[in-house]
């Protein structure tokens, strides 16, 4: 018979070796492991919690919705038509949830040294109560276990938001979208714990082939005539209005790169209309691109409405896997952004507003010193958003608190967020940024570069306050 191993978590867990540090790095742990969560940029389904239906299986709920989870799988040669993805084609592949599930417990194991484990070991003991390690062997009952919980009450959605002490989350949409699920929300009690987020990428990115399209539609929706530029600029002023009508306090931009330009009305204009032709070069489309955040940019300082900005991931690296299955499947990889020059157009228009608030974010680590944190030590607009998707990591987080608090201190970055669509995770995401922030003071405070009560201040601060200012959720 196979040897059961307990599953335990060591209480101790990310803090430092240490004995002098990591009694300091326990103090302040202490004083901040119980406050709420603001998990102010994601990906969960508004339709959760609109319907507050029961989660259906293990399977459905834990893998595949986690790119994290299947793009590991699939680099070990397992087809991800076994682990029940979708086919463009409509092609058959695994539907039974539990051999799906077997599959994942006997890779399970590939995971070790990775923030996935560490996110996935937390809600099977904290969330589930499983106290042996995940193997093929306990498969089942991991398997039985999570889906008799799944049905009960208190693990429908809105139970779970109160149950994880999340005050707010934020979901994300296209500019097009219809905020149903939102709107269903209202008068619930929950439309103050979940809003939405404008991202405006399926009508600014003219390298999309229903680009055209969706400027139709989007004239449709706000009765604009989107066919010229300053009704296409307007249109966008509308569903922005619209998004904050459903709570949203922020937008987000996930291009290429980190372009911007400021380019004169005519200009502009014209290059819209090559966009929407379909006649603009790629270096044109790009143009385009940089134009439009810095016309966000202006919007935001109108409205209010923090700006993300999420560039530099080449998209659906893995042709054949984007043309079998669609985009998210765990085939995104990071690339060098830059920057200095790339951000000018729009600072020199709006950097020098500190009523604006411009969230910076990256994949490309080596601009954290040399360009990230100066400008964001420098412009009032600018403040840098934490380690973001590979880099989310206990690692990721402290070569970001290293590399960026020298130049641009605490209080030009912006907390932490979860950017996850494993709804489960959530706690166990934000715990573990708590735990490397108090790691990282804790090793300040015993080089005696910070009191203890200073970093007391600081640890509230990186797990709460931050967060709040910064997306306007005072």
């Amino acid at each position: 018979m196979a040897q059961t191993l307990p599953l335990e978590l060591h209480p101790d867990r990310l803090f430092p070796a240490d004995p002098v540090v990591r009694a300091i790095a326990q103090r302040l742990y202490a004083q901040i492991k119980d406050l709420p969560i603001v998990s102010p940029h994601g990906h969960t389904d508004p339709r959760w919690f609109a319907d507050d239906a029961n989660f259906e299986n293990a399977t459905a709920l834990l893998l595949l919705p986690d790119h994290y989870v299947f793009r590991m799988l699939y680099s070990q040669g397992i087809k991800l038509e076994a682990l029940g993805i979708r086919r463009k084609d409509g092609a058959v592949v695994e539907s039974d949830y539990r051999k799906i599930f077997h599959i994942f417990a006997q890779h399970y194991y590939l995971f070790r040294g990775t923030p996935s484990r560490i996110w996935l070991d937390s809600v099977f003991h904290d969330v589930f109560g499983l106290t042996v390690t995940l193997t093929e062997d306990t498969a089942d009952l991991y398997y039985d276990t999570i889906n008799e919980q799944l049905a009960k009450p208190e693990f429908k959605p809105r139970a779970l938001l109160k149950r994880f002490n999340i005050e707010l989350i934020a979901t994300t949409e296209g500019a097009l979208n219809d905020l149903r699920h939102h709107a269903k929300l209202k008068g619930t009690g929950f439309e103050q714990n979940v809003i939405t987020t404008f991202r405006p990428d399926d009508v600014v990115d003219a390298d999309r082939a229903d680009f055209a399209a969706n400027v139709a539609k989007l004239g449709e929706l706000t009765g604009e005539d989107t066919s010229n530029w300053q009704g296409y600029l307007q249109a966008l002023r509308i569903r922005r209005a619209f998004f904050r009508e459903h709570g949203a306090t922020a937008t987000d931009h996930g291009h290429p790169s980190a372009i911007t330009a400021d380019l004169p009305e005519a200009e502009a204009a014209a290059l819209f209309q090559r966009c929407l032709a379909g006649t603009a070069s790629m270096a044109e489309t790009e143009l385009f691109r940089g134009q439009m955040l810095t016309e966000m940019a202006g919007m935001s300082l109108q409205d209010g409405m923090t700006m993300q900005i999420h560039p530099g991931a080449h998209r659906n690296h893995n042709q054949v896997i984007f043309e079998r299955f669609g985009p998210d499947k765990g085939a995104d990889i990071p690339s060098p952004t830059e920057f200095v020059s790339n951000l000018k157009p729009l600072l020199q228009k709006y950097g020098n507003e500190a009523g604006l608030n411009i969230i910076l974010f990256t994949l490309d680590e080596t601009t954290y010193a040399r360009e990230l944190a100066p400008l964001a030590g420098h412009y009032p607009a600018l403040k840098l958003g934490p380690a973001w998707w590979f880099h989310d990591s206990p690692e990721g987080m402290l070569r970001f608190r290293h590399q960026v608090t020298e130049t641009a201190g605490f209080y030009n970055t912006v907390g932490f967020n979860d950017d996850t669509r494993a709804f489960l995770s959530i706690p166990a995401r934000h715990d573990v940024a708590r735990r490397i922030d108090c790691r990282f003071l804790a090793g300040l405070v015993a080089e005696h570069r910070l009191t203890e009560a200073e970093a007391g201040e600081l640890a509230y601060e990186l797990t709460y306050g931050l967060v709040k200012k910064a997306y306007q959720l005072q």
